[in-house]
């Protein structure tokens, strides 16, 4: 999406959200890509996230030792000496594959937990601070109007006196006599002291106002403050991630050839190292054949039943999931099942379509998070410009189609629906930031054209 069509629609959706920063917080917060944060240092959380667990900052270098080839196994099946030496080779190597593993994913699973609580406080404090300053609006509204009371009340005692004239007020009447008087010098009272009563109340409100204004304030200052963690902590989870990734990547391109090296060698029979090598080279492409049937089912299964994904709305927007939406945006009644209980309030829309239907990209614009979010399971962020940016939760296991860094078009496939995290069966959910804030999505994409 270029940048007209973003600052449209951030300026479109910025009533949805009250939490949004100052132009002077949104420059320094949000007009720059997330994962150029380098000098910002968050290259040192990642590093931190993994070293927990023993993990260096260049993992797949671990990986760099050169494995065996297929004729490196035949010349060592030749000799007994060489045989042995490249079987516990062999061995050592497989035995690092899976730790590293192990190790990355460990490393991934604490920083994706990480993230996940310091974006959920993020979005806590942005309540906060909102009705907080609802509370402060009340109370000013409220010392605004009883301060006109007051005003109009002392208005008109000023119009009925003055002068001498006030004591036609208490002499109107032929023949008033003293009891009348007196009856009349106490209602006078009562009226000024009412009118007191109501000045002391604007006075109270407006205090009442201000001291709201100044917490509100407090608590804004708080809401940016733990943005700026979540954040550092989303790339803290990304480079885990990315980690992990890189060190199951290494294995499935390696475990399997060297167990069959292993096997070759290990073996005493007539067969030969061509035979295990080309049952290796079958089974690879079996699964490559396995990977592109289902990822053709899936995206065959994309349109839905009750909205289809991929449906086209207004400036580039498109329905990101097919199927009936499942649970809205809002507050909601808890749940609760062998994961943990839903929360209280739901960020986002579920869309429902079916396990392993495919989610498509709400609108062009770059990845800025593909990973796991604690609660949130296998997740997907895509920054749109202008402060616009749309999450995507639950995924399936191995279901993220993009990677950080990537720029999608509206409309691509970037994962297929799941049931990983806090879920309760396979769906999509569909979460809309504006300057990083929550806001409704129901709404957001309503106002696009996009039903969800």
């Amino acid at each position: 999406m270029n940048e007209r069509s973003a600052k449209t629609a951030t300026e479109t959706a910025a009533e949805d959200c009250g939490c949004a920063p100052s132009p002077a917080e949104r420059d320094t917060l949000w007009n720059r890509s997330v994962s150029r944060r380098g000098a910002f240092g968050l290259g040192a959380l990642g590093v931190v996230a993994l070293a927990a667990f023993g993990v260096g900052s260049g993992v797949s270098a671990a990986y760099a030792a050169t494995y065996p080839s297929w004729d490196d196994v035949q010349r060592a099946k030749n000799n007994e000496a060489a045989k042995a030496a490249e079987v516990g080779r062999i061995e050592g190597l497989i035995q690092s594959l899976t730790q590293k593993v192990a190790e990355t994913q460990a490393a991934a699973q604490v920083a994706s937990d990480e993230f996940y609580e310091a974006q959920q406080a993020y979005f806590a404090a942005i309540t906060e601070a909102e009705t907080l300053q609802a509370k402060a609006d009340e109370q000013a509204a409220l010392a605004d109007a009883t301060a006109t009371k007051a005003a109009q009340v002392a208005a008109q005692l000023y119009r009925s006196g003055g002068d001498d004239t006030t004591l036609e007020l208490f002499f109107a009447g032929s023949g008033a006599g003293a009891d009348e008087l007196l009856s009349r010098l106490g209602t006078m009272d009562k009226f000024l002291e009412y009118n007191r009563s109501v000045y002391d109340n604007a006075v109270s409100a407006r205090n009442s106002a201000q001291a709201l204004t100044d917490q509100a304030t407090v608590a804004r200052d708080e809401r940016d403050r733990l943005q700026q963690i979540a954040e550092q902590k989303m790339e803290a989870a990304q480079q885990a991630a990315e980690a992990a990734q890189a060190a199951l990547d290494e294995q499935a391109a390696n475990l399997e050839t060297m167990q069959a090296q292993l096997a070759a060698l290990k073996d005493e029979t007539t067969r030969t190292v061509a035979g295990y090598q080309a049952g290796v080279a079958a089974r690879e492409a079996e699964e490559k054949a396995r990977r592109e049937r289902e990822a053709a089912e899936a995206a065959a299964r994309g349109g839905g039943n009750s909205g289809g994904g991929g449906q086209a709305g207004s400036g580039g927007w498109v329905r990101p999931h097919g199927g009936a939406r499942s649970s809205s945006y809002g507050p909601r009644t808890p749940i609760c099942g062998p994961r943990g209980c839903s929360s209280s309030f739901h960020y986002g829309a579920d869309l429902a379509n079916g396990c392993g239907a495919a989610i498509y990209a709400a609108n062009s614009g770059t990845v800025d998070y593909a990973g796991a979010n604690g609660n949130y399971g296998n997740y997907v962020r895509i920054q749109h410009g202008g402060g616009v940016s749309t999450g995507y939760a639950h995924i399936k296991p191995g279901g993220i189609n993009v990677r950080r860094g990537q720029w999608v078009n509206a409309g691509q496939v970037i994962a297929y629906a799941g049931d990983t995290g806090r879920s309760f069966g396979c769906h999509l959910h569909f979460e809309v930031y504006i300057n990083g804030g929550y806001t409704n999505p129901v709404r957001f994409m309503e106002d696009r054209g996009v039903y969800v």
